[in-house]
């Protein structure tokens, strides 16, 4: 079953009834949310990027390739949260909730693409 319905959503956004299951996977909470106000079904701080890649990259757009290569190979590490996303998607809508400003260079849209080109069946 190929995992399609993978949307992506800044945490900041208002929630909607077709987000579905909403996961955070930033490492960090995010600043100025409160639990209610982000009304999520799961955060999984394992699915972020690690620390160190975290501060390396910084949002630069020029290190925007380096750092998907690099947070691709950080992922295939982390199968079992992984399949737990993977699992919510076949379910119906999943939304991957991030608190980066860039809403096109972000761990989010590489969680997606992961998953998408390999959805563990």
């Amino acid at each position: 079953m190929v995992i399609s319905d993978i949307r992506l959503k800044r945490i900041y956004d208002p929630v909607e009834n077709s987000d579905g299951t909403r996961v955070l996977i930033d490492r960090l909470w995010p600043r100025g949310i409160s639990k209610e106000r982000a009304a999520l079904d799961a955060w999984m701080p394992e699915i972020g990027p690690s620390h160190e890649l975290r501060k390396w990259y910084a949002h630069e757009p020029g290190r925007w390739e380096t750092f998907r290569q690099r947070y691709r190979e950080e992922l295939a590490g982390r199968e079992e949260w992984l399949e737990q996303l993977r699992e919510a998607a076949r379910k119906g809508p999943l939304t991957l909730l991030f608190s980066a400003t860039d809403r096109d260079r972000n761990q989010a849209v590489v969680v997606r693409q992961f998953l998408q080109e390999d959805d563990g069946s």
